[in-house]
């Protein structure tokens, strides 16, 4: 059993070398089918687009309340959520029953006006929330960015992660061509907990890959195959990435997805950019071809993405809890 998150160094994967998607693939698979979680180095997101989004996301957490309750979380989980609303109710891991102590602001893919996708309406594709630019100029054109570029690296990955399957490196490609991402500022305070209660409560993500860049203050902790947690290891520059519950499904348990949490913070306020890859929105997650055998059934169902985001988001995250906050 490890008792270390392994660190993977992207850059001879992104320059294309020779024999680099294999090794990639290799280091890929071991990481996520022992500890789930690996740290990732080499990237090509500049250093000076994670420290912007730090930025903002201090920017945004300092507006008075009155402004960010009036971007309070809509039906499609966009805006703004309140600290002490919420927890992942659902979570298997640790019985939660205590509301997580950081605020947060949500996006999800900014899609125009004639995107077929949100004008069909449908939950979970609506439009951003955003305050006008003169009350936080630079904000909006800011995220946007991270996000794009965020997305960018995240796709880039996939065929390593597809080889690391034993599959054809293009498996993924069709799936995140308009790849359902959720992108979320946090805020963490230096607040009191009380007993079983976290800055986010032991859980596992939902989505496909996670991807947080690294911040200096701590944190964040892994659930390692031992049960012992542990601190995740701060590399400047770097990515904390882990598979979700919907990379789990879809491997049928092959890949992990695995627990972790964040504890209040002792050394001033924390803040937190997460950045979670889904596939398009009505993508079907089914028991990959080689993740099953006659030994080895499909364990769960095939299941729509869309279907998947309405239960977890129901479940945990109703909006209609964030329209009780007050200031």
């Amino acid at each position: 059993m490890t008792e270390a998150i392994p660190v993977i160094d992207l850059s001879d994967f992104l320059a294309q070398q020779p024999g680099a998607l294999q090794a990639t693939s290799r280091q890929i698979h071991d990481a996520l089918t022992t500890v789930g979680f690996l740290v990732l180095t080499g990237h090509d997101v500049p250093q000076s687009a994670i420290d912007r989004t730090f930025a903002e996301a201090r920017r945004f957490h300092a507006l008075p309340m009155e402004q960010k309750l009036a971007l309070r979380m809509n039906e499609h989980n966009n805006g703004y959520m309140a600290m002490s609303k919420y927890a992942v109710w659902t979570s298997d891991v640790n019985k939660n029953d205590k509301p997580d102590l950081n605020e947060a602001f949500f996006i999800k893919r900014e899609r125009g006006p004639d995107d077929p996708l949100l004008r069909s309406g449908r939950r979970f594709v609506g439009p951003n929330v955003w305050l006008v630019e003169a009350e936080l100029p630079g904000f909006r054109a800011a995220v946007l960015d991270y996000v794009d570029r965020m997305d960018h690296l995240a796709r880039r990955l996939l065929p390593a992660v597809a080889v690391a399957l034993d599959l054809e490196p293009t498996r993924f490609d069709a799936d995140f061509t308009d790849s359902q991402f959720s992108f979320r500022l946090s805020h963490y305070p230096p607040v009191r907990a009380e007993a079983n209660q976290f800055g986010i409560a032991p859980h596992t993500d939902a989505n496909f890959l996670t991807f947080l860049a690294q911040s200096e203050i701590p944190g964040l902790q892994v659930r390692m195959p031992s049960g012992n947690w542990l601190d995740v290891p701060y590399i400047p520059g770097s990515f904390a990435v882990n598979a979700g519950d919907m990379m789990k499904r879809w491997t049928n348990g092959r890949f992990k997805s695995t627990p972790h949490r964040a504890l209040p913070p002792t050394q001033g306020d924390r803040y937190a950019i997460p950045f979670f890859l889904g596939p398009n929105f009505d993508t079907e997650i089914a028991c990959l071809p080689t993740c099953t055998s006659a030994a080895n059934p499909p364990q769960w169902p095939p299941i729509t993405y869309a279907e998947w985001l309405a239960y977890w988001y129901d479940a945990n995250y109703d909006p209609k809890v964030q329209k009780e906050a007050a200031a």
